[in-house]
């Protein structure tokens, strides 16, 4: 059964396959914010999932495919719309710190600290929706694994 988050990232790998939005040859795709900050959304999960299964070689992964999403809202939407704080301002000033811990724990392979810095990433991302006008979109720590088609734990298939 496939479910709601599996849905909306099949749907946007659609959308960027073809194109998206109905560009034209002539035009550039430029992915919208709302889809980026949805694949930041994903990475988040498995992110948590990859650190809970102590799988650091995926966890390194995904955080750095959340570094190259947070620097493609910075490229293509360093102003949003009526945001009292630009992306360009708040992410760097909001976020980068908890990501640089979560890299920290990443790398040491330290379980112990990956809990509080990923808790203090999450946080993070709260304090950067409320200071972009996005505080209705609360970011929590996975209660489910939404991807029952990816192994977290490293070794030999289940």
């Amino acid at each position: 059964m496939m479910t709601r988050s599996m849905l909306v990232v099949s749907i946007l790998t659609l959308a960027v396959a073809c194109g998206g939005r109905g560009s034209t040859e002539s035009e550039a795709y430029a992915p919208g914010l709302g889809e980026i900050m949805s694949l930041q959304q994903m990475r988040h999960a498995k992110l948590y999932f990859a650190g809970q299964a102590e799988n650091w070689d995926l966890a390194a992964y995904e955080l750095d495919e959340i570094g190259e999403g947070f620097d493609d809202v910075l490229k293509y939407h360093p102003t949003h719309k009526d945001s009292p704080v630009a992306p360009k301002d708040a992410i760097p000033r909001i976020v980068n710190e908890p990501l640089r811990q979560v890299k920290a724990a990443v790398e040491s392979k330290d379980s112990a600290a990956f809990a509080p810095a990923y808790d203090a990433l999450t946080a993070a991302c709260n304090s950067c929706h409320e200071a972009t006008n996005f505080g209705f979109n609360i970011v929590q720590t996975p209660t489910v694994n939404s991807y029952p088609n990816q192994q977290f734990r490293k070794g030999k298939k289940e």
